[in-house]
């Protein structure tokens, strides 16, 4: 079963300073954990001359894969701490890595915990996070007089119509969360008297960002 849940839409690069060392942190969306992988080996190659690139990664809709490591440092205080960031932000499909450049001062457990906790606060702040939402695109065919309830009720629910045809008959595909089409349906064919005939066209996962409908491959920047 298809579950909501939350990922990135446009992941970032972002920066913090703790005692003059650098904790770079870089986030992407990644798919399955080879995206993962690959996505760690570049940022690795990227900052080849870095004192340290610690990474934590959550694969899955429900975040059934979770990896985590601290390249190095004391072990508990980098790769962990991250994985604790993503996972108190309900985050799936998602991957980070900090990069340090040591800066000459230790900072001790408590202070590395802190800071690259703090870095991938910063690379999440920076990112654009979504909801994928699996939904249905329902085809809806109706006649003229009832395209106009169909549409007050679409609008009051704020569903978004992604297509529409005139012809003899009018053919409406919207997209909504799946939970919502029997209700829906329900109402449709009320306000319609019947004479609505309603079709699921596809199900599929989508998501709304500055008011834009995404889906397939739109849902990646």
């Amino acid at each position: 079963m298809h579950i909501n849940y939350k990922t990135i839409y446009q992941g970032a690069e972002s920066e913090i300073v703790e005692k003059k060392s650098r904790f770079i942190a870089t986030v992407c969306l990644v798919e399955t954990e080879e995206d993962a992988h690959t996505f760690i080996e570049e940022t690795k190659k990227k900052h080849w001359n870095a004192t340290h690139n610690c990474s934590a990664y959550i694969i899955g809709e429900r975040g059934a894969i979770v990896r985590c490591s601290d390249d190095g440092e004391p072990s508990g205080t980098a790769g962990r701490p991250m994985l604790d960031v993503l996972q108190g932000a309900k985050l799936s499909n998602i991957a980070v890595v900090v990069t340090r450049y040591f800066g000459g001062t230790l900072l001790g457990t408590g202070g590395l915990v802190r800071a690259y906790s703090r870095a991938v606060q910063a690379g999440l702040a920076d990112s654009i996070i979504i909801e994928r939402i699996w939904g249905t695109m329902l085809s809806i065919e109706t006649d003229y007089n009832g395209v106009g309830k169909i549409q007050y009720l679409l609008g009051q629910k704020q569903i978004p119509i992604i297509d529409s045809t005139y012809t003899e008959q009018v053919q409406i595909k919207i997209l909504l969360p799946q939970t919502e089409v029997l209700v829906l349906e329900a109402e449709i064919i009320e306000a319609t008297n019947g004479k609505a005939v309603l079709n699921v066209a596809e199900e599929l996962y989508f998501a709304v960002h500055n008011k834009k409908v995404l889906t397939g491959a739109e849902l990646k920047v």
